[in-house]
Formats: C-alpha cells, sequence, structure tokens
C-alpha cells in the first residue's frame, strides 16, 4: 500500500489476491490485510507471508508463489 508499490500495479496486485483466495476458497482461512513501507521500496511490490517477505515481477511469479505457500496441487 506505500507509494513505491502502489505505483508499481498494486492495485491489480490487491484484485489478484482477492480473486485467487476467492477461486480457491481460502478467504475463510487467510487474512489479507496492506501495510505501508516494508523497508524494500525498491524491489517492491512486496508479499508478507507469515513471517517472510517475498519479491515477484509478474503475476505469474505471484500465482507461482502463492500455490506453492498455499500447497495448491500442481505447485
Amino acid at each position: 500500500m506505500g507509494s513505491s508499490c502502489f505505483s508499481r500495479g498494486n492495485k491489480k496486485t490487491v484484485a489478484f489476491l482477492q480473486q485467487y483466495l476467492k477461486d480457491r476458497k481460502l478467504e475463510d482461512h487467510v487474512t489479507l490485510k496492506g501495510a505501508h513501507c516494508m523497508g524494500h521500496c525498491e524491489k517492491g511490490p512486496v508479499i508478507k507471508l507469515d513471517n517472510d517477505l517475498f519479491f515477484y515481477s509478474d503475476q505469474q511469479k505471484l500465482e507461482a508463489l502463492l500455490d506453492k505457500a498455499f500447497n495448491v496441487k500442481g505447485a
């Protein structure tokens, strides 16, 4: 939600995350919330899963990251 991540397309990222969770029926099991600067502006957008930070460059890589994190079949 920080300005650097937002300028790099974070609005699309949030929409993608919401749809990803909905499609996989994870909405009741995952808390999705925005955060401001995590100190890695040059690498953003940044995703924090539990206590781990992840950096990605496109939605395909984000989807693969989420599939692995949520143990989605085919990942």
